[in-house]
């Protein structure tokens, strides 16, 4: 005899509508799609003699390249009194630098340059670490590099700084920053910084702090201890490429300042993180300075010998993450003083954490 077929459970009509509303209503989840890849080919031997600079860089085998750092790994002592970063850029080979005419100078760019410097002082410890972070992402998956330069600074112990800003429409995702001439020993780069090109930022003079979101523009500022009228300072903003509709991508801001170094021949370090909920830290800057940067315009630390040691990915604790890390949410800054004291000063770092929206 056939079984009754005409009976069965009839299910809850309320889960259904409620799994149907969930299906249908766009916004009411998603998962970010950003993902961050650190690639170092490893540390470059110098610079090995006085007044001159050492380059080296990452790339990055699939991704793009939304930030990078540096890191020249000399301790803390006075042996770090000569060494100094003159550059964390972008390159479109790994070799050929964005210094000629300014604007947009690349786009979908996958190499990052370390470029080290040296003062009058030399140590056979020195060295010179890249690090390019490669980003994946379903919505940023262009880029654009914006540059701008100045003949600055032209006095000794004064502010040089430079600010790029993105096109509209697109979202900042990381920045650089250079110096040049390498070879006249003072002269470095002292930071490389997200901000704003409105008048609440003092178009870029003041950095973004910690909290805000979608800062719009990246500074630099070059430092000489003495006077020279060949310096140039250079600020590389990365920006996520055009006719993309970014409007559900969010890039949040984190900063840590902490004191000094204000002693001569000392090191500082600072490092701030992605909270949960911040996104993918997809790039970092750093800074040595007189204080208080995003709540007063950029000013110099306390000693023309001041100068910045590193900018690199990291862990909690500071210290640089290897090649092929996946999963690096904080960002250090290393500054150190010359020979002199050097009070005020202060060791500023920030890290940019993205959320694509997807």
């Amino acid at each position: 005899m056939p079984r009754n077929l005409s009976w069965r459970p009839v299910p809850n009509r309320a889960l259904i509508l409620g799994a149907m509303l969930a299906l249908a209503t766009p916004g009411t989840a998603y998962a970010n799609t950003v993902a961050v890849t650190v690639k170092t080919p490893g540390a470059t031997s110098g610079p090995a003699s006085a007044n001159s600079e050492v380059s080296t860089h990452a790339d990055c085998s699939g991704g793009l390249v939304s930030g990078g750092g540096i890191n020249q790994a000399i301790g803390t002592g006075a042996s770090g009194n000569g060494n100094h970063v003159d550059g964390t850029a972008p390159s479109s080979d790994g070799t050929t630098e964005y210094t000629g005419s300014t604007g947009v100078v690349g786009t979908d760019v996958t190499h990052w340059l370390g470029v080290g410097g040296s003062g009058g002082q030399v140590n056979a410890s020195f060295s010179t670490t890249p690090y390019a972070m490669c980003l994946s992402s379903s919505l940023l998956n262009h880029t654009q590099v914006v540059m701008n330069k100045a003949n600055t600074p032209t006095t000794g112990a004064t502010v040089g700084l430079v600010t790029a800003t993105c096109p509209a429409n697109t979202r900042l995702i990381g920045g650089g920053a250079r110096t040049t001439p390498g070879n006249t020993g003072g002269f470095k780069t002292i930071a490389s910084f997200p901000t704003f090109s409105n008048s609440a930022h003092a178009f870029g003079a003041k950095a973004a702090a910690d909290g805000e979101t979608n800062p719009d523009s990246w500074s630099a500022v070059g430092w000489d201890s003495g006077a020279d009228s060949a310096d140039y300072t250079y600020a590389y903003a990365i920006c996520s490429g055009s006719g993309i509709n970014v409007s559900g991508a969010t890039v949040k801001v984190r900063f840590a300042e902490v004191s000094g170094p204000t002693t001569g021949s000392t090191g500082q370090t600072a490092t701030a993180g992605c909270a949960q909920g911040d996104g993918k830290l997809v790039g970092g800057g750093a800074a040595v300075s007189g204080g208080s940067v995003t709540t007063t315009a950029f000013t110099g630390p306390g000693s023309h010998g001041d100068h910045l040691n590193g900018s690199f990915p990291s862990t909690s604790g500071g210290v640089a993450v290897g090649d092929g890390t996946t999963t690096a949410a904080y960002w250090t800054a290393s500054s150190h003083t010359g020979g002199q004291s050097s009070p005020g000063t202060a060791t500023d770092v920030w890290a940019l954490c993205a959320d694509d929206g997807v």
